[in-house]
């Protein structure tokens, strides 16, 4: 990551300065969501640049051949995102993790407990039973009745001759 450094901006540099390990390790899941969509963006934004860029050199020059070795900037700038990103992304699915496994022990213990955090249940079990429901107001259909009932028959015609095997 260091290689890169000399090549961004002030506001960028700042931006790459928010990845220290002990300021990565402050940040909550909250606010490293923040940082990853600050730091998706500026490397989308170099990237496109980039590739502009050198779309335009490939253009001008006859060949990609040609026009690699311009763009070293705008391709180490993206390059320097792509790594930053892949640190936010590190931290942020390791902290992610850990949350959701405290979730999950939470919930573990609550339902030890007998207190679930799913839908209450009421003292009379029969109240619990889920009733017929509701008759659909209309049937699902391929595009007409006679194609239908011609799907039908077809199935009862198989139908009837593997029962008569």
């Amino acid at each position: 990551m260091d290689d890169y450094l000399w090549v961004l901006k002030d506001d960028e540099l700042a931006l790459v300065r928010e990845l220290e390990p002990k300021r990565l390790k402050a940040l909550d899941e909250d606010e490293l969501l923040d940082l990853h969509r600050r730091v998706r963006r500026a490397r989308n934004k170099h990237v496109k640049n980039y590739r502009r860029k050198a779309a335009q050199d490939v253009k001008a020059a006859g060949g990609r051949g040609k026009a690699a070795p311009k763009g070293g900037k705008a391709r180490w700038r993206a390059a320097a995102f792509e790594e930053a990103l892949a640190i936010v992304s590190g931290r942020l699915a390791h902290v992610a993790h850990l949350q959701a496994e405290a979730l999950k022990e939470e919930r573990l213990a609550q339902a030890k407990t007998g207190r679930s955090s799913g839908p209450k249940t009421s003292a009379n079990p029969k109240a619990d039973k889920v009733g017929p429901g509701r008759a659909r107001s209309h049937q699902k259909t391929t595009g007409g009745k006679k194609r239908d009932a011609s799907t039908k028959a077809q199935g009862a015609r198989r139908q009837g001759k593997k029962d008569s095997r």
